[in-house]
C-alpha cells in the first residue's frame, strides 16, 4: 500500500493532538505521510511519534520509512496561540493541503485523510475557497456540486449525500430542483459502485413535513418527486420524497443503502446523531479518494490534549480499508 496522505488542518486547532494520538493508537507499519508545519505541531499537548520522520518538502522519502512528516515549514519563528483564527495558520493549513495534493498527482500517496481547516482563516489567507470540498474538486477541475462532485457521508449505520452544502436554508430550498435531483442521483449511483462495489438503493428525503402532503405542506417536494422519476427513467433504482422524520431511521435500519438529503443539517443531524464517532465525510467525484473526520476545529478545547482521537482514528483506518480493496471496484 501507498502511503496515506495526512493533512493536520489548522495549527491552532485539534487537529495536531488527534492525529498523533490516532497514530499511537494504530498500526505503526501503516505508511503514511504527515503533511504540516514541524514548528506548530511539535508544540502539540500530544507528542509526535518517535517513529515519525521529518522532511523538508519534495525532499525524496525513502521506500522503507513508513511514517514520513512532510515540513511545510510556514512558522517560522511565529509562536502558536491555540484557538484564535489567524490568516497565517490558514496559510499553513492551505500549504499542507497543496503540498499533500502534489504527492498525490506524483502517485506517492494512495489517499487523502485531512483534518480540520477553520474557513475564517483560509479566507484570510487568501484562499477563494472557504472549505476543504470546493478548494479540492477546483485543484481537480470539477465545476459544479452535486454533478461533478458532492459531500457523502458514511457510518456504519447510516450514508447520507447532500443536495447542497454551505448555504442558507432559504438558497438550499431555491436549490431542491428536479435536474439536481437527477445529477446528484447520477453522482451517488456512480460513486457508490466505485467506493462500496454495488449500485445503490437510493432514498430521497423530502424538504417538508410528511414530505409536503400531496401539497398541503408545500409544493417544494413535488420537484423532488420529478427529479426521482427522471431518475428511475435512467434506471437508477430510486425512490421518494419521504417525510424527512422517519427516512433516516429506516435506511439506518437497511431499507436502502443512501439518503439524499435535501439540505445541510437535515443529513448531518441524523449522521452526528447516530455515529459521530465514526462518520466520515467524503468527497465523492474526485480522481483520488478523500475523506475527512466529521468535526470542526474546536478552538474551544484546542491545545489542552482532551480531543477525542476517535473520529480521526476511524478516518484514516477507513482510507485504509478502502486502499486495500480498491482494486476490486475500479
Amino acid at each position: 500500500m501507498k502511503p496515506i496522505a495526512i493533512t493536520l488542518g489548522d495549527p491552532a486547532g485539534i487537529g495536531s493532538e488527534v492525529v498523533f494520538r490516532a497514530l499511537q493508537e494504530l498500526d505503526p507499519e501503516l505508511p503514511v505521510r504527515i503533511f504540516g508545519d514541524w514548528k506548530y505541531a511539535s508544540r502539540s499537548p500530544v507528542p509526535i511519534p518517535q517513529w515519525v520522520v521529518q522532511f523538508e518538502e519534495r525532499a525524496p522519502i525513502p521506500a522503507d520509512v513508513r511514517a514520513a512528516f512532510v515540513d511545510v515549514a510556514t512558522s517560522g519563528t511565529g509562536e502558536l496561540a491555540f484557538g484564535r483564527i489567524d490568516a497565517h495558520y490558514g496559510h499553513t493549513a492551505i500549504a499542507s493541503i497543496e503540498a499533500a495534493l502534489e504527492a498525490l498527482a506524483r502517485e506517492e500517496c494512495s489517499a487523502l485523510v485531512t483534518g480540520p481547516i477553520h474557513k475564517q482563516a483560509v479566507l484570510a489567507a487568501g484562499s477563494t475557497h472557504a472549505g476543504h470540498t470546493e478548494l479540492l474538486a477546483a485543484r481537480a477541475n470539477l465545476e459544479r456540486y452535486g454533478r461533478d462532485y458532492a459531500m457523502l457521508f458514511d457510518s456504519p449505520r447510516l450514508r447520507v449525500a447532500l443536495l447542497s452544502v454551505h448555504v442558507s436554508l432559504r438558497q438550499a430550498i431555491e436549490l431542491v430542483t428536479a435536474e439536481r435531483v437527477l445529477d446528484l442521483a447520477l453522482l451517488v449511483d456512480r460513486e457508490h459502485d466505485r467506493l462500496f462495489g454495488k449500485r445503490p438503493r437510493i432514498a430521497v428525503a423530502g424538504i417538508n413535513p410528511h414530505a409536503g402532503e400531496g401539497g398541503h405542506f408545500g409544493h417544494e417536494d413535488e420537484r423532488i418527486a420529478e427529479g426521482v422519476e427522471l431518475a428511475k427513467k435512467q434506471g437508477l433504482t430510486i425512490s421518494g420524497p419521504f417525510a424527512p422524520d422517519t427516512v433516516f431511521l429506516r435506511a439506518s435500519r437497511g431499507t436502502h443503502d443512501v439518503v439524499l438529503a435535501a439540505y445541510h443539517d437535515q443529513g448531518l443531524i441524523a449522521v452526528k446523531t447516530l455515529d459521530f464517532e465514526r462518520s466520515v465525510n467524503v468527497t465523492i467525484g474526485l480522481p483520488w479518494l478523500r475523506c475527512s473526520v466529521d468535526h470542526g476545529t474546536a478552538f474551544d478545547i484546542a491545545g489542552r490534549g482532551i480531543a477525542d482521537a476517535e473520529p480521526m482514528k476511524y478516518a484514516i483506518e477507513w482510507a485504509a480499508h478502502h486502499i486495500e480493496t480498491g482494486e476490486r471496484h475500479p
